[in-house]
């Protein structure tokens, strides 16, 4: 008889696990409280307009062409993806704007228009994290089941590198001396809840994705990726059960033996967990079967910030506005450490316009348009109250559009949706409504965040943001890979994307790695050093 698994939540990283565990011959269960799959990924419809609820970018595709790749399918019959050009524009509260394209040379051209000295700093920037990104996917293609992982002689030797005392902020600016290009490489820090006044400078490597790799949209938004694999998983024999969410985990001592739900009881050999990891552990798991995360360990953690969203349905078009514009607050670090303080909503806060309509005509009636509003603000906070707070911060919101020159949105809404941190709290269970999750600074990385094979219970494995290797789409789908191959080689089964692994390097090898690493990092020109490299000059030592 098959192995059976279950599911915990369809959202990007539950749906990834099921397609490999189902490529691999498990029985799969997979169990949703809501309506339709995605999980905050999901797509909201209402009216004829389409939303997608949270992720709008859709970057490096090649994961999740692997996922579908091991299960027989191509990624691309499924979905289609239009790689943005200019990716995003970005409007400095300070002043000036760059329309960010992966053309180089334009790329260069734009930079060159607010801060000229900088402009010849963008290849050695895109250089070194070329090579950063290749020795680094270490850190997010394996598991880290503790502080003994640090010991393999390539992390050892790539450890001094991820500089733990450099925030990403001070890290760009050994490229860039204007601050606005340096938010223009370290707003992505987003994608992980953080300001990048605080997040680790390994993080650099998020911007140069986008620029290496591309952004895209899939017709029908992100969430239309999760309804595709929803569509593989079922095509593979997953079953996927909607409107049915788990309200209790089953045990044998710490072993999970199944779930329960309102509709019945499902047996299991191992659960996987895609929910918010925080709220999950408290809604289904009793403090008393936990050790290194019970309730009062979790509420020591430090949790990202959370987001106010507005979801507007408008009549007609704003074909002048690009698929994706960032206003960056002029005071940009103390927009920051407002949102991190969380004592009190930004006044003038930096905010994200997603108009897709004008790339994807799917989204809107014919003559009308999707607007897609965020502010980033703190996570649930007793100083704030959002029962107050919402209809004065919905206001804000559409005044800060006229810094775009949308000065006529109110009168053309015809519908209108809001979520603030309390909706994501209490209506999408997130932990203190922290969208991206547990923060991802160095003491709550790697052995430190919760692992993958769930160290507190047996049986138990985690996926999305709030396990190892943290947050974002392509990151989520890499932890759907490393918890399901945890998973199927624990109970014997086979595990068809794994090739033969590649023969560890020596402690000298990685060594020579790492001095390829350095050697790129000095090839800036702003340094005072600065020696260009000789083309094809080998490394001493190497």
């Amino acid at each position: 008889m098959s192995k059976h698994t279950i599911v915990v939540g369809a959202g990007p990283g539950g749906l990834a696990s099921a397609i490999l565990l189902a490529a691999a011959g498990a029985k799969v269960t997979l169990l949703e409280r809501q309506s339709r799959v995605g999980g905050r990924s999901a797509a909201h419809e209402a009216v004829g307009f389409r939303f997608d609820t949270g992720p709008t970018f859709f970057l490096y595709p090649r994961v999740l062409r692997e996922i579908f790749a091991c299960a027989g399918f191509d990624l691309d019959e499924w979905v289609e993806l239009t790689r943005l050009d200019p990716q995003y524009r970005l409007v400095f509260g300070a002043g000036g704007q760059i329309d960010a394209t992966p053309d180089v040379a334009r790329m260069e051209r734009q930079l060159a228009r607010i801060a000229p000295q900088d402009a010849g700093s963008l290849r050695p920037f895109l250089a070194h994290n070329r090579i950063k990104l290749e020795e680094f996917r270490t850190f997010f293609e394996m598991p880290f089941h503790g502080w003994r992982n640090l010991l393999d002689p390539k992390i050892l030797s790539l450890l001094p590198l991820i500089r733990p005392w450099c925030s990403l902020d001070r890290e760009l600016g050994q490229y860039f001396q204007d601050p606005r290009v340096r938010m223009a490489f370290s707003f992505q820090s987003k994608y992980l809840g953080m300001s990048p006044f605080r997040c680790p400078s390994l993080f650099s490597i998020l911007s140069f994705l986008e620029y290496e790799h591309g952004v895209f949209h899939p017709t029908g938004g992100c969430s239309a990726v999760m309804e595709a694999m929803a569509e593989v998983a079922r095509e593979m024999g997953v079953d996927v059960r909607l409107d049915e969410g788990v309200e209790a985990m089953e045990f044998d001592g710490r072993r999970a033996t199944g779930v329960v739900t309102g509709k019945g009881r499902y047996r299991a050999d191992a659960v996987v967990i895609n929910a918010d990891f925080a709220d999950a552990m408290r809604r289904l798991v009793p403090d008393r079967l936990r050790r290194r995360w019970r309730d009062r360990n979790i509420d020591r953690k430090r949790f990202s910030c959370s987001t106010f969203m507005l979801y507007l349905g408008v009549q007609g078009r704003y074909d002048e506005i690009p698929h994706h514009t960032i206003h960056i607050a002029e005071d940009y670090q103390r927009n920051m450490a407002e949102i991190e303080a969380g004592e009190r909503l930004s006044e003038d806060p930096s905010f994200y316009l997603q108009n897709a309509s004008v790339t994807d005509h799917t989204l809107a009636p014919p003559g009308h348009s999707t607007l897609y509003l965020l502010l980033p603000v703190p996570h649930q906070s007793p100083h704030i109250d959002w029962a107050t707070e919402q209809g004065r911060y919905r206001d804000l919101a559409l005044t800060q559009l006229g810094k775009l020159g949308m000065h006529d949105v109110e009168r053309r809404i015809r519908y209108q949706k809001i979520l603030t941190p309390w909706h994501w709290q209490h209506q999408h269970r997130i932990h203190r409504g922290a969208t991206f999750n547990l923060a991802h600074n160095l003491t709550q990385m790697l052995h430190l965040r919760p692992r993958n094979r769930f160290e507190d219970l047996d049986g138990v494995y985690l996926v999305g943001g709030g396990t190892h290797p943290g947050s974002g789409l392509p990151v989520i789908f890499e932890s759907a890979r490393i918890s399901a191959r945890l998973l199927l080689e624990d109970l014997n089964l086979p595990v068809p994307w794994a090739a033969a692994a590649p023969p560890r390097p020596t402690l000298r090898e990685a060594l020579g790695a790492a001095a390829r690493y350095a050697r790129v990092s000095l090839n800036n020109p702003r340094r005072p050093d600065f020696t260009p490299l000789t083309p094809g000059a080998d490394d001493a030592g190497d």
